[in-house]
């Protein structure tokens, strides 16, 4: 089954999750971002819009760390229980939904962080009640905006994708348009006072998608692994704490723009990802490589059966290979893939046994079915080592 953009769109909102969901995990003191040092000119006045799911606490954790104050805004139905000492408004997004946005009206703030647009209407509703009282809006995107990534290094002034009426608000069948259309909305509200930051495959600790977790926690059992395609095909990922240090350093440098996030910096194929993750678990794991025509042909699909990967040569053979140069002469910066790996195993294993379940049914293979299509591999390579 070949990979394509509408697959990985629908797949990933079956998930619950796309590239950029907009909200993250929770920070253990101590951690990296903690040793951070204080900005210069004092802190900022920070709103977050979301901030309780993936990307959103790692904000909070990062904008805290800095010595900036932080307020959130959301509908307070996920978990309501973090940062009880953080002040918190509550409300709905959706001007359609009564006087939800009403508690912030007058409020002032030095920036906004928007990790929870989808809908252009949405985004726009919020931009423009708070463009009069804030200086600064940062919306958090996605790398699906572009209407193709057929090549490597695709950058940020490449075509974006399009929809043909654009009140449908249909997100899992629109989603890169869609984000393209609320950041055009918040640049109208914010004209010249907008970044829009547009990050690959956000991973980390508290990642609901399964989309990188499954190789750490999968070569940290050891034995045979598949693995897709050669070793050499590219990836990219980003840490979450990455992302969320570095969005709060663009408001603190008033970064305007547009600015692809992912990473690491120099190139990484699937090769160094697994082999990052061996060396984050101390696994015996061998890999077993199978290109992608074997795969096809036994229906292991890209990207989800074999996370990160995607299918050389497809219509998204540039999606893991996006241009972050902009970027990173801005100062994205990016931990060791070790460390991630490192980090998201130890996650994973605190996790109690049922959540553990509920995430490894979101991709990746079953061992039962990897272990199905190891044999037909060696099957195959047999009969071609017998073969007159």
């Amino acid at each position: 089954m070949k990979l394509s953009r509408r697959g990985v769109l629908k797949g990933a909102a079956a998930a619950g999750s796309l590239w950029a969901v907009g909200c993250a995990s929770t920070k253990k003191e101590g951690s990296e971002v903690a040793k951070v040092s204080a900005p210069k000119g004092g802190g900022k006045r920070i709103l977050i819009l979301g901030g309780t799911g993936f990307l959103g606490p790692q904000l909070v954790e990062a904008a805290r760390a800095r010595g900036h104050t932080v307020t959130l805004f959301n509908r307070g139905k996920t978990r309501p229980h973090l940062f009880p000492d953080v002040e918190k408004l509550q409300g709905d997004r959706d001007p359609k939904n009564g006087e939800g946005l009403k508690v912030l009206e007058g409020r002032t703030w030095d920036a906004v962080v928007d990790t929870s647009g989808y809908v252009p209407r949405v985004v726009r509703a919020s931009a423009e009640l708070l463009a009069p009282n804030v200086g600064h809006y940062v919306f958090i995107s996605s790398i699906s905006v572009y209407k193709e990534l057929p090549r490597p290094g695709m950058d940020e002034d490449s075509t974006l994708a399009t929809v043909e009426d654009p009140t449908n608000e249909n997100v899992r069948e629109n989603y890169g348009a869609l984000k393209a259309l609320c950041e055009k909305a918040a640049e109208a509200a914010f004209p010249g006072r907008t970044t829009n930051i547009r990050p690959g495959l956000i991973v980390g600790p508290d990642d609901p998608t399964q989309r990188f977790t499954y190789w750490p926690v999968r070569v940290a059992r050891g034995g045979e692994v598949l693995a897709p395609g050669n070793g050499s095909d590219p990836a990219q990922v980003i840490d979450v704490r990455d992302l969320a240090e570095w969005t709060i350093l663009t408001i603190e440098n008033r970064d305007m723009g547009v600015f692809n996030a992912t990473g690491p910096e120099k190139p990484l194929t699937m090769k160094g990802l697994l082999e990052a993750c061996k060396q984050a678990s101390n696994s015996d794991a061998t890999f077993t490589w199978a290109d992608a025509a074997f795969l096809e042909k036994h229906n292991v699909k890209a990207w989800m059966d074999m996370p990160v990967w995607v299918t050389p040569g497809g219509e998204l053979a540039g999606m893991t290979a996006v241009s972050n140069a902009r970027a990173v002469a801005r100062g994205l910066k990016f931990r060791p893939t070790v460390d991630t790996a490192r980090d998201t195993l130890t996650w994973f294993n605190g996790l109690p046994p049922e959540r553990q379940a509920e995430l490894q049914k979101r991709a990746g293979l079953p061992p039962e079915r990897e272990r199905e299509v190891l044999a037909a591999w060696h099957q195959q390579r047999s009969g071609a080592a017998h073969a007159p």
